[in-house]
């Protein structure tokens, strides 16, 4: 692969002012999401032949790593030291508590996740959406129905015949648009984009690493790709951004223009390795693809496990 040029900082904004402007989500409240529509979830649900469901989320990270310092954290409450009573009702409880937006973890991001310039998604203000108890608008609540539409895989190490691509890559637009012409599909309105860049795979085989130093993703300048197909959600094994970032002054520039920019809500280290054979196997990378978020009102994110159902 040809390493894609960086970006200066005004290059950087010039891009994101013109995809704020034309992508279809750039504006309103509900971003990209409106996009999918009644008959495209419709069309989305004749995608279903065998009735096989996949899941598209890693197992919850519950051991501190390079990667993961804030690991989840689950314990059984009930009974007490896990030692149940010889006679009688007892019932096994347990707590769970989570970093939503960690470096391991399926999660969703929501429009209020990415502030920019001081604004949120839009250009509303985030000090007067913000506070210690959660966000007042654009919060995970604006995905309390659930998504629902067609998921379409773009596998980027199976077009360049690799089991991942290294940290630090950077897939470009035209890696997407080889994908597809190799995959023989095409990313349409409202889909959901879900882009394998082999993290997850390349963690459970060479075990975890530092990956705010390294990371596979997406060049900015991909997101042009999405932008004119007109996207609903963006996922990936990784979390889209690449590592270092491309883009002189700007740490995240893929979900500056994602979340911020084009209204789209963001999938981050998904898991494909299950759901990848089955599509190459079959000769089909398209499936009803189902994301329930917890119902969170305030929350800037959510654990997810995305459901692909072919």
């Amino acid at each position: 692969m040809r390493m894609p040029d960086e970006l200066s900082e005004a290059d950087f904004r010039s891009l994101y002012r013109r995809l704020r402007a034309t992508a279809p989500g750039g504006g309103t409240p509900r971003g990209a999401l409106d996009t999918i529509t009644r008959e495209q979830v419709l069309a989305a649900v004749r995608e279903v032949r065998s009735g096989r469901t996949v899941s598209l989320a890693a197992p919850v990270n519950t051991r501190p790593g390079p990667d993961d310092a804030d690991p989840a954290e689950h314990r059984l409450t009930a009974p007490a030291d896990a030692e149940p009573a010889a006679r009688g009702l007892e019932f096994a409880r347990d707590r769970f508590a989570m970093n939503i937006h960690g470096d391991v973890d399926s999660h969703l991001d929501a429009l209020c996740h990415v502030i920019y310039d001081g604004t949120l998604h839009g250009g509303a203000p985030a000090a007067g959406a913000l506070s210690p108890a959660g966000a007042s608008a654009l919060s995970v609540d604006l995905a309390r129905d659930g998504i629902v539409g067609r998921g379409v895989l773009l596998d980027v190490p199976r077009l360049h015949g690799v089991p991942w691509l290294e940290p630090g890559t950077s897939v470009t637009a035209e890696d997407l648009a080889a994908a597809e012409a190799m995959q023989e599909v095409r990313v349409g309105r409202g889909d959901i984009v879900l882009v394998r860049v082999g993290h997850r795979r390349r963690r459970e085989e060479l075990g975890p690493w530092d990956v705010a130093d390294a990371r596979a993703g997406l060049h900015p300048t991909a997101m042009e790709f999405l932008a004119e197909r007109e996207a609903a959600v963006l996922g990936s094994d990784g979390n889209s951004d690449t590592a270092p970032s491309p883009v002189e002054g700007v740490a995240f520039p893929v979900h500056v223009l994602a979340v911020h920019g084009m209204g789209l809500h963001l999938l981050d280290y998904l898991r494909f390795e299950d759901l990848a054979p089955i599509c190459a196997r079959e000769g089909r990378w398209t499936f009803l693809c189902v994301i329930a978020p917890l119902r969170l009102p305030a929350a800037t994110g959510s654990p997810v496990n995305p459901l692909a159902i072919l």
